[in-house]
C-alpha cells in the first residue's frame, strides 16, 4: 500500500484514514505550503485558484486543530456566495468525518430559526456568508468567543460582492490572538491592506498562476450575427459532443430564454441564477454535480467558487464585458492538468472586447468558421440526451460502508439532548464513545451516526432500550448532510 504523502504534515491517524478514504494522497503545491504554516499557527496570505485545493490547504490544518469536547465554535470559514459556503462546509464535514467535526453553514435564504436552533447544539466549526454571519452575531446566536482561526476565503470576490465592512466588524469581534487565513485569486493592495492590520507579521504565499491549475485549454472564438445565434450555438454543441458543459450568459433573462430553447430541443439541462429560490439553486448545483444532466446554463454567479468535476466544455453565449470574468469562466474547465475546451460567441461588432480580453491574458484567442453538422451527428447528440443518466459516486459515498444514520423517535419538544442518546448508546456492550458520530437533535427526531460499522448492532439494541426513560421507535436512515 502506498504512504500517504500527507503524512509528512504529522497529521493524526483519523485524518490521515479520512484523506485515504478521499483520495487525498497527494497535496498540491498550495497544500504543501499552506498546510505547514497553518499547522504553526502563522496568519496567512495566499494567492490561490479555484481548484487548486485550497479548500484542503486549509480545511485539514482546521480540522487537525478542532478539539471534539468544545461546545463553541472554534473556527470561522467566511465565504463570498451562498453555494460556495455550502460546498465548503461538505468539504470540511467529510475531510473531519473521523473526527466527528460538525459544521452548520450559515447563509441567507435560508430560515435563520432553523439555523439558531441548529447553533444551540455543539458546533466546532462555522461556514457561512459575512451577511448571515453578523446576523446571528447581533442576534447573540452565534457566540465567538473560543474562534481560534478564521479564514477569509475568495477575498477578491468578497469584496468585490461590497462585504469589506462586514469581514472587518467581524475580525473586530473576535480575540486578538486568533490565526487568520486570506485566499484570493488575485491580489489587490486594497484588499490585503485592509485586512493587514488584524494580522501578525502574516506568511505570503503566492504561488504563480501557471504552477497552481493550469491544465490545458483549447480556446476557440465564433463571430456570429445575433439573429442567427441560437441555431450557431446549437451547431457547436452537436459538433462538440459535450461530456459535461457550462454555459455561461449575461443576464438572468438570457438564462431563462436559453434554458426554455434547449429544454424545446430535447436538451436535458438545468439552470442556475440569482433569481432563483436558495432551495432550488442548491438542488440544481447537486443534480449537475451527481450527472442527473450533463449541461447548466448559468449566469456569472456560478463563475466563481463552485467547483465541478471534469467539465469538458465551457461555452461563453454572451462575451462578458469583464475581462477578468472571461478567465474565471474558461477556468471552470482544464483543471488539475487535465485538458478542456472554451469556446465563445461573438457580435460583429465585439471584436474590441475580444481585443481586450487578448491582450489582459497575454493569448490570441483563434477565430474559427462555424463548422456544419451531419444528420448522423444530429441523431448522435439527440440520443445522448435520451441516454439514462449514470450517477456518479458522491465524494462522501466512501464513508456509507462503516458509518449508519440512525433515526430516533423524539427530539426537542421531548427536551432530548445529546447526552441522553450518548448515554444510552454508550450503554449498548461493544460500543464506545469513539463509535458515535454527528447527532443532531431536530423537534421530533434525532439523527445518531453510528462509525465502525456497528449500525446493526446499535439499531437491535435501541428497540429495546429506552432513552429518557422511554422505548422509541427507532429505524435505519438516510439523511444526508
Amino acid at each position: 500500500m502506498i504512504e500517504n504523502q500527507f503524512s509528512q504534515f504529522h497529521l493524526s491517524d483519523e485524518i490521515i484514514e479520512t484523506l485515504t478514504l478521499l483520495d487525498y494522497t497527494t497535496p498540491t503545491k498550495i497544500q504543501e505550503v499552506v498546510i505547514p504554516n497553518a499547522l504553526s499557527g502563522y496568519d496567512i496570505i495566499a494567492k490561490a485558484q479555484t481548484g487548486s485545493g485550497k479548500t484542503a490547504a486549509f480545511g485539514i490544518p482546521i480540522c487537525e486543530k478542532i478539539i471534539w469536547e468544545e461546545n463553541l465554535p472554534q473556527a470561522l470559514v467566511l465565504e463570498p456566495t451562498r453555494e460556495l459556503a455550502q460546498q465548503v462546509k461538505t468539504e470540511l464535514f467529510h475531510i473531519g468525518r473521523k473526527k466527528r467535526i460538525k459544521i452548520p453553514a450559515l447563509f441567507g435564504g435560508m430560515p435563520i430559526d432553523k439555523q439558531i436552533l441548529s447553533l444551540k447544539q455543539k458546533s466546532h466549526m462555522i461556514v457561512g456568508t459575512p451577511g448571515r454571519i453578523m446576523d446571528h452575531i447581533r442576534r447573540g446566536s452565534l457566540v465567538l468567543n473560543q474562534i481560534q482561526v478564521v479564514v477569509i476565503d475568495e477575498a477578491d470576490l468578497m469584496f468585490q460582492m461590497g462585504f469589506a465592512e462586514e469581514v472587518i466588524e467581524i475580525l473586530k469581534q473576535l480575540n486578538s490572538s486568533r490565526q487568520i487565513m486570506l485566499f484570493s485569486a488575485t491580489m489587490d493592495d486594497k484588499i490585503i491592506n485592509s485586512v493587514l492590520g488584524f494580522m501578525q507579521e502574516p506568511k505570503y504565499l503566492l504561488l504563480p498562476d501557471a504552477e497552481e491549475t493550469k491544465g490545458s485549454i483549447t480556446q476557440s472564438l465564433f463571430y456570429v450575427d445575433p439573429d442567427k445565434k441560437f441555431s450557431a450555438f446549437m451547431n457547436l454543441m452537436i459538433h462538440y459532443l459535450p461530456d459535461n458543459c457550462m454555459i455561461f450568459c449575461a443576464t438572468r433573462e438570457m438564462v431563462n430564454t436559453l434554458y426554455q430553447k434547449l429544454r424545446r430541443e430535447k436538451v436535458r439541462c438545468g439552470m442556475l441564477h440569482g433569481e432563483m429560490e436558495q432551495r432550488d439553486r442548491l438542488k440544481t448545483i447537486e443534480a449537475f454535480r451527481d450527472g442527473h444532466f450533463h449541461t447548466l446554463v448559468c449566469t456569472d454567479v456560478a463563475a466563481r467558487g463552485i467547483d465541478f468535476d471534469s467539465l469538458t466544455h465551457v461555452f461563453q453565449y454572451d462575451l462578458p464585458t469583464n475581462v477578468e470574468t472571461y478567465v474565471h469562466r474558461i477556468g471552470r474547465t482544464g483543471r488539475n492538468g487535465k485538458s478542456g475546451v472554451a469556446i465563445s460567441l461573438a457580435a460583429p461588432d465585439e471584436s474590441r472586447l475580444v481585443t481586450a480580453i487578448e491582450q489582459y491574458t497575454q493569448e490570441s484567442i483563434p477565430v474559427m468558421s462555424l463548422p456544419s453538422v451531419t444528420a448522423d451527428q444530429k441523431n448522435l447528440f439527440l440520443k445522448r440526451q435520451q441516454e439514462k443518466p449514470i450517477l456518479k459516486k458522491r465524494k462522501g459515498a466512501v464513508f456509507q460502508k462503516s458509518i449508519s444514520n440512525i433515526a430516533i423517535g423524539g427530539g426537542r419538544k421531548s427536551k432530548m439532548r445529546s447526552g441522553d442518546i450518548v448515554g444510552a448508546i454508550c450503554g449498548i456492550e461493544g460500543i464506545t464513545p469513539e463509535d458515535i458520530g454527528i447527532i443532531d437533535v431536530r423537534d421530533s427526531l434525532t439523527y445518531v451516526e453510528i462509525l465502525n460499522q456497528k449500525g446493526d448492532l446499535v439499531l437491535k439494541a435501541l428497540e429495546q432500550k429506552p432513552i429518557k426513560g422511554k422505548i422509541r421507535k427507532v429505524s435505519m436512515s438516510r439523511k444526508r448532510n
